[in-house]
């Protein structure tokens, strides 16, 4: 079932705090960018961000979750409705993502 709209539009209003957070649509669902950097995105309605050293030492209960067939784990954010705790995962995330791809 592809995401909707309103639960994307939410997701960016929350992240909103954190500024230069964009999205680009992928197959009815929804690649999240901060500052360039994928950090995850939207996927059946779920927020999942990549599962890195930092999002999961600020989430250590948060379940892992397949964005789709054939991809690897990401990281469920449940706590969708912090957004002090969106703006703090996205900046400690942010130094271990991998540098967008030269195109």
């Amino acid at each position: 079932m592809p995401s909707t709209k309103a639960y994307l539009d939410f997701i960016l209003d929350q992240l909103s705090e954190a500024g230069d957070v964009s999205c680009r649509p992928m197959m009815g669902e929804y690649v999240l960018y901060y500052r360039g950097k994928v950090i995850g995105g939207i996927y059946d309605d779920r927020f999942l961000v990549k599962s890195v050293p930092s999002a999961a030492a600020m989430m250590p209960d948060a379940r892992k979750e397949l964005p789709y067939d054939g991809a690897k784990e990401m990281l469920l954010v449940d706590n969708v409705d912090d957004r002090a705790f969106l703006r703090a995962l996205l900046e400690a995330m942010y130094p271990q993502l991998p540098e967008p791809k030269k195109k």
